[in-house]
Formats: structure tokens, sequence, C-alpha cells
């Protein structure tokens, strides 16, 4: 059972997958900081009283995978269903650059264990609602791009106008990232007037747009970033434009 809100006591708090704080959203408002933090990302703050941080590994459901049976936990059908979710999304389907033959294995072993490959594979890459095409209509009509970068923007009225009931892109910035000739993709989120999400994409091995998002106080990977920005989306489209070409070292 998953709950989004409880009231009840903890012997022991553990996040996974979030690089610091923010990322754990309002889930640990009114307790302590975690007690246990397992992670891959680079940029991870470590802010767990211990942390299992393995930035080289290709997602968190890796990290978990291997070590669970040391721990003493068992990988059930719905458990491996779970680990290979995430194997699945974190490598956009095993094509990150960062997906080692320990993956696939791992993959392999999951799928045995009872976790319905293709099932998943379709639901959290493939399918989209028809809220989330229309969605993506919008940012596509938008798309802009410019010495190296291609950027699209979405809308609070983009995403009213769609049914979107999400505050991300929909993935959008996949279809972005496919886009040939480029170095970094890009796409904005408005989130209210005083706030836009930020999502990088390195479109070439050389780039790493994990430091980019960090001056701004996001993170993430070398090749997938974001940050949650204080300001209007005209404002921070700009500032973070500016600061990708000059990170770049790309002429405007």
């Amino acid at each position: 059972m998953i709950k989004t809100k409880t009231q009840e006591e903890f012997d022991l708090i553990v996040c996974v997958d979030c690089s610091d704080l923010k990322r754990v959203g309002k889930a640990l408002d009114g307790y302590r900081a975690p007690d246990i933090v397992i992670d891959h990302h680079a940029t991870n703050a470590a802010f767990g009283m211990l942390n299992l941080i393995e930035p080289e590994a290709a997602a968190t459901s890796s990290v978990l995978t291997h070590y669970m049976r040391d721990w003493g936990l068992s990988i059930t059908a719905p458990v491996a269903a779970n680990l290979l979710t995430g194997l699945v999304t974190d490598t956009l389907g095993f094509r990150t650059s960062n997906t080692t033959p320990e993956v696939l294995r791992q993959a392999a072993e999951l799928f045995e264990l009872g976790a319905d490959l293709s099932s998943l594979y379709f639901h959290s890459l493939i399918r989209r609602t028809f809220p989330a095409a229309k969605y993506w209509g919008a940012g596509l009509s938008r798309l802009e791009r410019a010495n190296g970068i291609v950027w699209t923007t979405l809308t609070l009225a983009d995403r009213k106008v769609a049914g979107y009931s999400g505050n991300d892109d929909a993935d959008l910035i996949s279809v972005i990232s496919a886009i040939d000739d480029e170095e970094v993709a890009l796409i904005f989120i408005e989130q209210n007037k005083n706030n836009t999400k930020v999502s990088w994409r390195a479109l070439k091995p050389n780039i790493d747009v994990s430091r980019i998002a960090t001056q701004f106080g996001g993170g993430g990977h070398k090749a997938a970033a974001g940050a949650e920005i204080s300001g209007s989306l005209d404002e921070v489209r700009q500032r973070v434009l500016d600061s990708t070409h000059e990170a770049l070292q790309l002429p405007r």
C-alpha cells in the first residue's frame, strides 16, 4: 500500500532516488531528516545520517537490486515489478550510456521473478493519455533552437487547455532530446507566476548538464538534470539560456 500522507511515528526513515531534501517534497514535513539515503545522482547532497550513493549506477533501483538480498530482504514479484520499472524508466528503455551488462542481467533476473517487462515498458515509456498528447502539441508548436540548444515552453494555460493534471512536461523532453544536430535540449514548465521548472538533457556525451543545473539549486546526472527556479517564465528562460550558452561556450 502506498500512502501520500500519514500521521504515524517511524523508527526508520529512508529516502530513495532523491538528490536533496527538496526532492522529497512535503512527505517529511514535521519529521526529522532521513536516517538513510539511497541514491545514484552525482549531485546528491548526502542529507541522510547514513548515505549510500553510487553515481555510476544506472538507477537507484539497480543499487537496491544489487544489495537487497545482502540486507535480508526478499524480492517478490510485486517488488521485482517496481525495481524493473525503475531500471526501464531511468535508462529510457536501456538506451542510456550507463546501461551496463549488470543492469541487463538485473532486468533479466527481475523478469524471471515475475515482473512483466513488456507491460512495464509500454505503460512507463510508450503509453500516453489524450491530455498528455495534447499538452505535447502545445510544446511542440513553439519549439525553438539556436546555436546548439533546442528548447520549448509549457505554460499554465497550455496545461489547462489540454486538461493535463500534472505539473511536469509529460516526458516531452524525451521527444525533444531525439532532435538531430543539437548539443542540449531544454524544457521550461511554468508552475506559477513566480516559479518555473527546467529540464536539461545533454545530446552529446561530452556535455555535463548537471553542473549547469546546480547553478540554479538543482541537480541530476551528467546527461539529464533539472531545477525549479524562482522567477517568471520569461525571466527564467532567458537566465537559463544565457547560462547554458556560457557553460557550453557556445555563441549567443
